[in-house]
């Protein structure tokens, strides 16, 4: 279906500086299918504001990746420049984790009343926690703010079989999170990905037989893995860790207006 650029009964589509048919259509903000979620590993506000003036229409959310919110200079100045720019953020899973191991949950989520943020993480990717814990933990968070769970480890050697992988997705769902994260690190070599970047494709496909793919937030930080979602799942799957300069040109992945996805909406 082609892009209405000219609807009068939706709200702003992205912007576009000229018409051209044959557009797959893409989902508007706020959305919950086809987001873009963005990994800030420690911009500048110069950084920042310049990234959103070129890629704000485009992007959904931003992780302040790992515990590099502890260290950034002008945190507070940051945040306040995404939240300006109708962006949420949320502090890396990481972090909770580091607060989460040495007995300061309760210090985290004072952390995100401090800086008014909106979202927050919870993860187990470098740490034991148990299904239940990890569960309650989401039910507590998400009584203050909007949850997303990232399921997977950040170890290479640990391999989590399909099953699981759905049990795991399902008690995070039922427990209160917005979108569930298929885990891969910001190198795209993990989780839902070999070690040498390539798509573990009968996993993702099993996951898919149980859980709704608009529940599903998908790391990609490879382009070959971007056009690997977009080819079988379609312009609107939802992709995470994406590098700030890249997200123009995933958007182009997801309308066919680059080499790689030319043919897929035609």
């Amino acid at each position: 279906m082609s892009i209405d650029v000219n609807s009068s009964n939706k709200l702003p589509l992205m912007p576009m500086n000229f018409e051209l048919s044959k557009l797959p259509e893409r989902s508007q903000k706020p959305r919950e299918s086809g987001l873009t979620m963005v990994m800030d590993k420690g911009m500048s506000l110069r950084e920042v504001e310049n990234f959103l003036d070129v890629a704000s229409s485009y992007t959904d959310i931003v992780k302040l990746g790992f515990g590099t919110s502890m260290i950034t200079p002008r945190l507070e100045e940051k945040i306040a420049l995404y939240h300006q720019a109708g962006v949420p953020v949320y502090f890396g899973g990481t972090l909770f984790e580091a607060f989460v191991i040495r007995g300061q949950f309760e210090d985290y989520l004072r952390l995100l009343e401090k800086y008014k943020l909106t979202h927050a993480e919870i993860s187990d990717g470098s740490i034991e926690i148990s299904e239940d814990d990890k569960c309650e933990f989401i039910r507590r968070t998400a009584q203050h703010v909007t949850v997303l769970s990232e399921v997977g480890s950040k170890d290479a050697e640990k391999i989590i079989p399909p099953y699981k992988w759905i049990k795991m997705m399902e008690s995070e769902i039922q427990a209160g999170v917005w979108k569930v994260i298929a885990e891969a690190r910001e190198s795209g070599n993990v989780g839902i990905f070999r070690g040498s970047g390539e798509v573990r494709s009968g996993l993702v496909e099993e996951i898919l037989t149980q859980i709704p793919q608009e529940k599903i937030l998908w790391e990609a930080p490879q382009k070959s893995q971007q056009v690997w979602f977009i080819k079988l799942y379609g312009a609107n799957v939802s992709l995470g860790n994406i590098a700030p300069n890249e997200v123009i040109p995933l958007e182009t992945l997801r309308l066919g207006l680059r080499g790689d996805s030319f043919n897929f909406f035609l």
